[in-house]
């Protein structure tokens, strides 16, 4: 998807009609420039030292990895809960003027402090050891009239000054928010007031801003900061447009607000006949480096792709630009011309891993298709070898598909790629058959099988495969440890002159305008008569690779779900997910994102759960630990539910810590 939004995949979860069911209960730039050696023996130093958790991935390489170990496989069991902080906003959807809430927040741990945001756009702060609220800025955020109708935020980012007495000035010390309705904002941390001097009074619209094409843009994700410089991507409406709006990038002065670069994925021939290919994911900076990586996605329209035939290398692409400048350094395209909605959804992981027997800064992405890349950080050159792989042609008028896509022979793919007819699944004979019957209707020729009138199967789905929650990297063990789900949807085009919305739009079909095409587009998640997905499970799991040989260590089921028809899937049938892990020294594996309403902990080596509990709702969020001046270490996850997926709704976030000895 090329906009995004808070569900973690690019569909708006208030539409995914069939997933809500059985879950009620993802070319090269300009060479890059030489860089000051550096021991790589000191890059994983310093990787391997992170105990803070001042970005939203941990730390901005997005690796997700706590150095503190107080909490380890072997006290885990007796981790209890420490505070509970409500947000005090729940919303079902049922008011029109008030969307459903969807919980996705990862605090940061920054200044003797947890910042973080509420679905309803206040930026808050929180006492760490108690679960108090300190400060609450609220910026008045619409409740309706949101992309895809919900209400969400993911994350903030934290700013200070250079030297103890600019950051004890006012403002010295930043909270920088993107709102859902494209304001970029500072707040002080300490006060919780806004920085009047940052844009106006304290804001930058960036909807204002010339991001070209057709739409509104949003902000799904929290801004990278790097220095004085602050980037936004930018999220935009999937499916809709055919000139959507160009996925631009943007650098901001983070003490003026003023805009010092952008950078625009579409090239300016076709900048007048398409958009999107956006970063609605977050970001991952290398400090070392003064780089951003910027994981796009799809340019527009997101399924058919008649009006920009012309190559766009950077759609689909991990994309790597100075922070200074906005240059591009590299790109790498995990998928060419984009039909199928496969976005990168994740910040690429930015890790030092043992590779040919050297320490190797690498870039490592996961994507929609379930496919991993591990790339060269210095030149976005591929670690593990990449086959351009044949791939089935369209038939659609006009279309002219990619003749080959790249393929990793290593890792393997994370979620199945490939489902016939007889492979359907169905907990009865007659729930199989109806599966069967339903897949044998529609074109399938195996992963990147191009949409059509007739109906395609699309597997994985549109959610992935991977998602928003990303990868974690444990550098002692040289394990990248990723979620993902496993479902089977069809994909159609349906003439806009034999579409009939009594009959088309049904439950559990997601319609598309795409307007100015001949065609609306029809998606939805296969099921079965009794609610469960049409293809065989596992639909959930939690996979740990090792970086160092490319290999799986170990695979495991993960999540369960109540199906409409009152069964509860056992532990070895998993369950779709959403949200990520975080890896700890502790030899931990820490994950929420199932919807069973259950925080875990897996052992990081074996993928054994070592620890699991009961939260107020689904913690679809990616967790998040830090040790506190008490002593004590904390995990926190948000456990708000998921209103687009029709889960059980709360406003809680929840930390666990070892009892006071």
């Amino acid at each position: 998807m090329s906009g995004s939004m808070a569900m973690a995949s690019s569909e708006p979860l208030s539409r995914v009609g069939a997933i809500a069911l059985i879950l009620a209960v993802a070319g090269c730039g300009a060479d890059p420039q030489p860089q000051p050696a550096r021991s790589s023996k000191d890059v994983a130093t310093t990787e391997a030292d992170a105990t803070g958790w001042p970005s939203y991935g941990g730390q901005s390489s997005s690796t997700k990895y706590s150095a503190l170990d107080q909490i380890n496989r072997s006290n885990v069991a007796r981790l209890r809960l420490a505070w509970t902080w409500h947000s005090g906003e729940v919303a079902d959807g049922s008011d029109p003027a008030v969307e459903s809430t969807v919980s996705e927040m990862t605090p940061i741990y920054a200044n003797g402090h947890l910042y973080g945001c509420t679905p309803f756009g206040r930026m808050v702060a929180i006492d760490p050891a108690s679960g108090r609220e300190v400060w609450s800025f609220d910026p008045k955020k619409p409740r309706s009239g949101n992309m895809y109708r919900q209400n969400y935020c993911r994350g903030v980012a934290y700013w200070q000054a250079a030297g103890p007495a600019a950051q004890r000035r006012e403002c010295g010390r930043r909270i920088i928010y993107a709102g859902q309705n494209a304001q970029l904002m500072a707040v002080d941390a300490n006060r919780g007031t806004a920085c009047t001097g940052f844009g106006t009074g304290g804001t930058v619209d960036l909807a204002a801003l010339d991001y070209k094409g057709e739409g509104k843009p949003a902000n799904t994700s929290p801004p990278a900061i790097w220095g004085n410089v602050i980037v936004v991507g930018v999220a935009v409406q999937d499916n809709m447009f055919r000139n959507s709006l160009d996925g631009i990038v943007r650098g901001f002065d983070v003490v003026s607000g003023r805009e010092l670069w952008s950078w625009n994925p579409i090239p300016d021939d076709l900048s007048p006949v398409t958009g999107a290919a956006n970063a609605w994911a977050p970001l991952s900076v290398d400090a070392k480096r003064g780089w951003v990586f910027v994981p796009t996605g799809s340019a527009s329209w997101d399924t058919l792709g008649v009006n920009r035939i012309g190559r766009i290398p950077d759609a689909n692409a991990v994309v790597a630009l100075d922070m200074r400048t906005g240059r591009k350094v590299w790109s790498y395209q995990t998928v060419h011309h984009d039909l199928w909605d496969y976005d990168l959804p994740s910040a690429p992981t930015l890790a030092t891993i043992d590779h040919d027997g050297r320490a190797t800064e690498a870039v490592i992405q996961g994507t929609k298709t379930g496919n991993i890349f591990v790339l060269d950080r210095q030149t976005g050159k591929p670690l593990f070898p990449v086959v351009e792989r044949t791939v089935p042609q369209s038939d659609m008028p006009g279309e002219t598909a990619a003749l080959t896509q790249p393929m990793p022979t290593l890792p393997r793919p994370v979620t199945s790629q490939a489902i016939s007819a007889k492979d359907a699944w169905g907990m009865a004979w007659f729930d199989r058959r109806h599966c069967e019957k339903r897949m044998a209707t529609l074109r399938n020729e195996g992963l990147f099988t191009p949409p059509s009138t007739k109906g395609s199967v699309l597997h994985p789905s549109f959610l992935g495969g991977t998602n928003w929650g990303g990868i974690a990297y444990e550098p002692g063990s040289g394990l990248a440890v990723v979620n993902s789900s496993n479902l089977v949807a069809s994909v159609t085009l349906k003439p806009r002159s034999e579409y009939v919305e009594s009959r088309d739009k049904r439950p559990g079909v997601s319609v598309y305008e795409m307007q100015g095409s001949p065609y609306v587009m029809l998606r939805e998640v296969l099921m079965s008569p009794l609610g469960a997905p049409c293809n065989p499970p596992p639909w959930g799991q939690l996979t740990a690779i090792d970086m160092r040989t490319g290999q799986t260590r170990w695979q495991v089921p993960f999540g369960q779900v109540k199906l409409p028809s009152g069964v509860i899937s056992p532990p070895e049938w998993g369950a779709p997910n959403q949200g990520g892990p975080i890896v700890t020294r502790g030899g931990l594996v820490f994950i929420g994102a199932s919807l069973d309403s259950r925080f875990r902990a897996y052992d990081i080596q074996t993928g054994r759960e070592v620890w699991s509990v009961a939260v107020p709702a689904p913690a679809t969020a990616t967790p998040m630990t830090f040790r506190h001046s008490d002593g004590r270490q904390y995990v926190v996850i948000s456990a708000g539910g998921h209103g687009g997926f029709g889960t059980r709704l709360g406003d809680a976030m929840v930390a666990y810590a070892l009892p006071v000895q």
